[in-house]
């Protein structure tokens, strides 16, 4: 009980800025593979403070409050997957499609104009998605479930993928992760899925495991794996899809 204590407060450390205690004695890399199944809890606990604020602030003008959402959205993760989605953004671009120099532009702790460029793009979808879905019936159900899609992508990538930065900060939750029990919990968040939102969560599902192939492919044809980065730039274009995808495909349709 202790360990999974421990493993959950690690996943929020990694994950969130949501206060946590500390954990104490130092962490062991089993430890830290015993994290990445407690992803998908991170997300859920992010939901489920984003619903108790659309049921809290529903009576708020709609654009206002998808700015907030979207604002209390970025400061719970501290925007540490906005950072991996710029860091990934300029590798690929000036790596130019070599795998080196991808690898090395991505460890630049700068961003350049297309990393700026590309996050403007993602906050900017994500808040026109928002201020549909906020009008959806289902709205507290969405906003409950897409950061746990979100952070369930990374957790199949880490079972699917190899980690590429063998002595990266990252690797001990690649190398250690219990590979059985993450596939179970996806199999089992896509159930979940598909049992609340009916034949948009099919859509959602569907959106998501695209996303998984193409994005699988690329990564494997650029760098032979993922990064810790591109597992956040993963997650933000999961997200953005899966909000672009239930603004456009509303349930009460």
């Amino acid at each position: 009980m202790i360990l999974m204590i421990r493993a959950l407060i690690l996943a929020l450390q990694l994950l969130t800025r949501i206060p946590v205690p500390a954990i104490g004695a130092p962490l062991q890399p089993r430890e830290m593979g015993l994290a990445v199944p407690f992803f998908p809890v991170v997300g859920f606990i992010i939901g489920a403070i984003l619903a108790c604020l659309h049921m809290v602030f529903q009576l708020v003008d709609t654009a206002v409050f998808a700015g907030l959402i979207l604002t209390i959205w970025v400061l719970l993760t501290g925007g540490i997957h906005l950072d991996g989605l710029a860091d990934t953004a300029d590798a690929w671009i000036g790596g130019k499609g070599d795998r080196i120099l991808t690898l090395k532009i991505m460890k630049d702790p700068h961003s350049g104009p297309i990393a700026i460029v590309i996050i403007a793009l993602i906050l900017l979808n994500k808040y026109t998605s928002l201020q549909q879905i906020l009008l959806a019936e289902n709205a507290n159900t969405l906003l409950l479930l897409v950061p746990v899609i979100g952070r369930t992508f990374i957790l199949l990538l880490l079972i699917t993928t190899p980690y590429v930065r063998t002595k990266g900060l990252g690797a001990p939750y690649s190398y250690y992760l219990p590979q059985a029990s993450c596939g179970f919990l996806v199999l089992l968040i896509s159930i979940m899925i598909i049992f609340f939102l009916y034949w948009q969560g099919v859509i959602l599902i569907g959106v998501s495991f695209t996303i998984f192939i193409l994005l699988r492919c690329e990564l494997l044809s650029r760098i032979g794996g993922i990064t810790g980065d591109t597992l956040g730039a993963a997650c933000e274009l999961t997200e953005t899809a899966l909000l672009l995808a239930s603004s456009m495909f509303p349930a009460d349709d």
